[in-house]
């Protein structure tokens, strides 16, 4: 059985065992990087915020041994535990004033999105593209989001810069940055995995005297969702070479986290664009690849150049 007969497989089995009001059927999207997923959709009448379960993590389960069966009651659980009773307020999303205070963004690569990109607002950053989405929600158990396309903006009769103003006041408040160590990182997935994490007010970066001497930090935001748009928030790049007292190079981990290497470390720029396209080719899921090579950002210009 491939994945995509598993698929529907999956959706037979929830059909079956949920019954009643609840419909399950086979939802297809185009997402970044130009990669399509195909995933179960679960829509419950009268409400019209209907979770999408991709089922890639349940179909190497199920190719370890586990049963059809077993799958479909996790899926089940886990829609009953993030399934929504009540609809999104649709009336809000007409108005630009019913959405501003959500707006945020996220960075996308610009080569690998060409065609999404004449669709939405964008702002060019470097060889990446800061684009714009409403967060609906955010919490543990991940997020809702809608992405401002040509069409919203028209409507709302707004412009990018209006957008951009909102969305970097905005992230501070939704999506904080967080700056953390590695080993800091690697502990609190070892250690706090499974526990909602207190949210912070405000970004969370080292302070001087809590710098530990470390090869590489964390950057990336509270939810760790798209994080790896905080080097473009005001400021922050600014704050990490105060904290870091140098420059410093910028890795691209995934669209979600980025890497962050004091340039004293003395790690050769070859080797780093090597590290970086063997974990794209090896860890990263294609459309969680943001960039091939590392950035570089210098204390004397205030500036993020290409490496």
């Amino acid at each position: 059985m491939d994945y995509r007969e598993f698929v529907y497989a999956v959706e037979e089995e929830l059909n079956r065992k949920m019954g009643g009001d609840v419909s399950v059927s086979i939802y297809s999207a185009m997402k970044n990087n130009s990669t399509e997923r195909i995933g179960v959709l679960i829509e419950k009448p009268g409400v019209n915020i209907s979770p999408t379960i991709y089922l890639e993590e349940y179909f190497e389960c199920y190719k370890s041994g586990k049963s059809l069966d077993q799958i479909a009651e996790e899926i089940q659980r886990f829609y009953e535990s993030v399934r929504k009773e009540e609809s999104w307020d649709y009336d809000r999303i007409l108005q630009y004033e019913g959405v501003k205070e959500q707006m945020v963004f996220k960075l996308i690569n610009t080569e690998k999105n060409r065609a999404f990109l004449e669709t939405v607002p964008n702002i060019p950053f470097l060889d990446l593209s800061i684009v714009f989405y409403v967060l609906l929600e955010a919490g543990g158990d991940g997020s809702a989001a809608m992405v401002v396309n040509n069409m919203h903006m028209a409507r709302w009769n707004t412009d990018v810069q209006t957008l951009w103003e909102d969305a970097k006041s905005n992230v501070r408040r939704l999506l904080p940055a967080e700056f953390v160590t590695m080993n800091s990182a690697l502990k609190e997935l070892i250690h706090v995995c499974g526990k909602t994490k207190k949210r912070t007010s405000g970004n969370n970066l080292l302070t001087e005297p809590e710098v530990e001497k470390d090869a590489m930090y964390v950057l990336s935001n509270h939810i760790r969702n798209y994080g790896a748009a905080c080097i473009a928030y005001p400021f922050i790049p600014d704050m990490i070479a105060h904290v870091l007292k140098e420059d410093f190079y910028i890795l691209p981990s995934s669209v979600h986290e980025l890497i962050v290497i004091p340039c004293s470390m003395g790690i050769g720029q070859d080797d780093m664009n090597s590290m970086i396209r063997e974990i794209n080719d090896t860890q990263v899921a294609e459309e969680e690849v943001l960039s091939d090579h590392f950035y570089l950002y210098r204390r004397s210009s205030g500036k993020i150049t290409m490496g």
